[in-house]
């Protein structure tokens, strides 16, 4: 997970997903994602797409209404964030995560809440490779 640098124009300094990005519509999304991880996370491995769902919400400054892919990917090691993008990292179970979530709903991002409450979650840990 990334806690987003501060400085992002929304959402800044909540917890989420490693990456995020908008594919330019001329790639394919898998080679787009995989580029953006490594951009901002330093993390370079391979990805696979578990789903893709649509979210519509209010963040104060603007309203977002995006059409989302989640992809997962193994990675051994320390990511390497870019400041501009992550003011920190960490790695958590995903029980751990859920239960912080439930306690905790305002350190993290509106479309990463929708993820894990929809049970989108149990998608993720379901793909057994890559």
């Amino acid at each position: 997970m990334q806690k987003r640098a501060k400085s992002k124009y929304h959402s800044g300094g909540l917890w989420s997903n490693a990456c995020c990005s908008h594919p330019r519509p001329d790639k394919k999304t898998e080679d787009e994602a995989r580029k953006r991880l490594k951009e901002e996370m330093g993390i370079s491995c391979k990805l696979k797409e578990v789903f893709s769902f649509i979210y519509k919400a209010n963040l104060g400054n603007l309203i977002e209404h995006e059409f989302d892919h989640v992809f997962r990917g193994k990675f051994d090691g320390n990511p390497s964030p870019d400041e501009k993008e992550a003011d920190g990292w960490k790695w958590i179970s995903l029980k751990d995560l859920k239960e912080d979530v439930k306690e905790n709903p305002e350190k993290y991002t509106a479309w990463f809440k929708i993820i894990l409450e929809k049970e989108y979650s149990k998608k993720i840990w379901s793909i057994s490779r890559f």
